[in-house]
This record gives C-alpha cells, structure tokens and sequence, in this order.
C-alpha cells in the first residue's frame, strides 16, 4: 500500500470516529481527518496520562453533580487534593506566574514567564500522583484513583495558531487531561481580573480553538479543550476587521491603536455562542460572583447549543461576603451545575492556601516558639482519622518505595532507609 493510500485508509477511519463516536457529538473541525492523518507521521507515540485523564474527565463531566477542583501550584498539593476527595485538579497561570514558572521568578499574570513552564508543571503534579500511586500499590492499600485529571491554562496561547498548537502538544505529552485558552491579545496578556485586557477578532480565537484541536487530533487524545472568553469585562479590540464583532465597536481608538468595544454579558454571550461549535466546554470570566449573570449566560448557550457544557471559576479575586450572603454562598455551586455548570475551580486555591498557612506557622512560631510547630503536628495528629498521612513525611515521599527497590536488587541490605528511623519510631501508622 503507498503512503497516500495508508493515509487515506486511517482518514478514513477517523472520519468514521468523529461521525459515530458520541464523544464527538457537536464539535466542528474547520479541518478534515486526512489533514489530521497527514500531520501524524508513520507512528503516533502513545501519551498515555493525557488520554486516561481526558477520557476520565470526560466521564466525570457527563455526571449530574458538578466536578469541583482547586488550583494547585505544587505536586504535594495535588496529592493532598486527591487524598481528600477531589477527583480532578485545576492548574492556573496565574499561579505559574506567581511562583511555579521556570523563570524562578515572581510575576504577574500577564504570560510574562516562559512558555513552557506549565507543561513543566503539569509533569510535575503528574510525577507526584504517580509516586503515590506507585506508594499505595506497593503497600496493598486502599485503591485511590491517584491520576486526577489535570485541567491546566494555556493562557492566550503565546502567541498566533501555530504557537497554540505546539503548546497544545506540549500539555498532552506532560500528561493534561483538559486545557483551557482565553480570547485576549497574546502580547498583552492580563488576568481576567485585571484592566487593560485586549481581545482578539471572534474568527481569530476560532482559529486558536482549531489549531489546538487539531493538535490533540494529531497525537490521538481526546482533550478536554475549553473556550473562556474575557469579553465581560474587556473594552479593547485589535481589529475591526470581523464583522461578528462589529456590533460591538464605539468607534474610538486608543494610542496604541485599539479599537474600543462594548464590554459586559451580551459581549460575552456573543463569543460564547462563536466558541461553542469548537470548544467541549464553555467559559465566560466574571468579575463577580453574579448568579444573574450565569444564569442569562447559560441560558443564551443553551439556547443554541442544549446540554453544552459550561466552566465557572469561583474565583478568589471575588470578595466572597460582600456580594453574598452565607446562605447562597452555601448553594451557590449547586446552582451553578443545575444551570450546565459543570466544571467550578477555584483558580488560586493554592497560593492562598499556602501562604495563609506559612504565614500563620511564621507569625506563632515568631511569638512562641517550638509550641507553635507542635500545634501544627498536633493538627496534623487530628487529620490522619481522615486519611491524612503526610506526618509521616519520609513515607509520604517515597522512603519505603525506593527501600523495596534496594531489597529488591539487595535482599540482605543494611542500608535500609525507614528502618531505624525516628519515622518508624515515633511515627507508627
């Protein structure tokens, strides 16, 4: 069989996927399977992580109740999240930039940091749900599902299509179940919570949408790919050349030369609808935990595209009492998913947990020494009837795994590492 005729074969094939498998069901390409097939090359490397996590995720979505995750900013965190109950973990940009980028540097959330550390990030977290995983089979314990899927932030993609694409590519071979990219201007990148943000033409944002489909495509996954539009609270345009957006435009420019628009929810439910032929899920960033807000949003998208799935993120950057009272704070997720919400993160739940935690450990152990840490142990003491274990922090990093390694290749070995130690002593499980 030449070449031609093995692509057109699998092509072939692919087609019939898209057509008969109900993952598919509504998603539009703007490019066909042999373009697909074309891209592959002779052998596809299996990206094993990525494609159990997505269709993991996928199954979690497709449930009544809604899939709730925390931003996790280290592997321990992701651990602990999965330890605790979680079934899926969030990966924030903004919280690479702040302190988990391989610039080693501090940042705000404004793409400022190399384009590579969250793949970096995601290979991380998955590194450690795989050494618990590897802990917990070695042990016969209790069966956790350790691989949460990963849902993690591309940003505005760095970039044009082809930059959206090769990130895409980046995030499934580090394992990403899911991935997220938002409508801004890539060079001017900003928080969703942050002024000054610049949106992209509608048809441009499509063609980031496609091109980072087609990347999961190309290596054989199915990724969750969400659509997240900034158009809410976003006044900028670098362009007036869509006519989808011109609705929008007041007919004033910056110095820079952008083209000013109308921001708010019809803006948003405008792109969201644009989106959602492309796009698994749907997410328009809030600047307030508004209910009416969702709730018109959800409608208009349903309105078009019923049973489309929608993102919230119940975001740290709301003052939570000032808009709410605890009554509806209390309801308000389940609210959400009765309105399509499906996937609700809270994006900086890392940063905010460990440096509350770390400045509270500080600020005690500042004014009362070691009583302070040993509060914090006894704390630790009170999680474990709950399935803590990281007090005992050597077997929670791997210190009994990696003996099971050397007896492995040494049965007679006096270098054991827990036996002996003051863990096995004064920590008994």
């Amino acid at each position: 069989m030449t070449p031609q005729a093995r692509i057109q074969a699998q092509a072939d094939q692919l087609d019939a996927r898209w057509r008969d498998d109900p993952r598919w069901l509504g998603i539009e390409r703007t490019y066909g399977a042999v373009d697909v097939v074309r891209l592959r090359g002779s052998v596809v490397p299996e990206s094993t992580l990525a494609r159990l996590g997505a269709e993991r995720l996928w199954e979690l979505l497709r449930r009544a109740e809604p899939t709730r995750a925390l931003g996790a900013m280290t592997g321990g965190q992701a651990v602990q999240m999965v330890k605790a109950g979680l079934e899926a973990i969030y990966l924030s940009g903004w919280q690479v930039a702040a302190d988990a980028n391989l610039g080693a540097s501090t940042y705000p959330d404004q793409s400022l940091y190399p384009a590579n550390s969250v793949p970096a990030l995601v290979r991380r977290l998955n590194n450690a749900l795989q050494r618990a995983d590897q802990i917990d089979w070695a042990e016969s314990q209790n069966g956790t599902h350790w691989f949460a899927p990963i849902l993690a932030d591309a940003e505005a993609g760095f970039g044009g299509p082809l930059n959206a694409y090769e990130l895409m590519r980046s995030m499934i071979e580090a394992g990403a179940a899911g991935v997220h990219y938002e409508d801004q201007l890539s060079s001017e990148k900003k928080c969703g919570h942050l002024g000054g943000k610049v949106l992209i033409p509608t048809s441009q944002f499509v063609r980031t949408l496609n091109a980072a489909r087609l990347a999961s495509d190309v290596l054989d996954v199915p990724t969750i790919l969400v659509a997240r539009t900034d158009a809410l609270s976003a006044a900028l345009l670098t362009s007036d050349v869509d006519e989808y957006d011109r609705e929008f435009l007041t007919g004033e420019r910056t110095a820079e030369g952008f083209y000013r628009v109308r921001d708010g929810i019809d803006a948003a439910i405008s792109r969201g609808l644009a989106y959602a032929p492309y796009a698994d899920l749907v997410w328009f960033e809030t600047s307030t935990p508004d209910l009416g807000e969702a709730r018109d949003f959800a409608e208009a998208i349903h309105d078009r595209f019923p049973g489309k799935l929608l993102a919230y993120n119940c975001s740290p950057s709301f003052n939570w009492r000032q808009h709410l009272d605890d009554e509806t704070i209390a309801s308000f997720q389940e609210t959400l998913n009765g309105w399509g919400y499906r996937f609700q993160f809270i994006t900086l739940a890392g940063f905010h947990s460990l440096n509350a935690a770390m400045f509270d450990l500080a600020r005690g152990y500042a004014a009362s020494s070691m009583t302070a840490y040993v509060e914090l142990q006894e704390h630790e003491f009170s999680l474990e009837e709950h399935g803590y274990t990281a007090t005992r922090h050597q077997r929670e990093v791997g210190a009994g795994y990696f003996d099971l390694v050397t007896q492995a290749v040494s049965p007679d070995a006096s270098t054991l590492a827990l036996k002996g130690s003051t863990e096995e002593a004064q920590f008994q499980a």
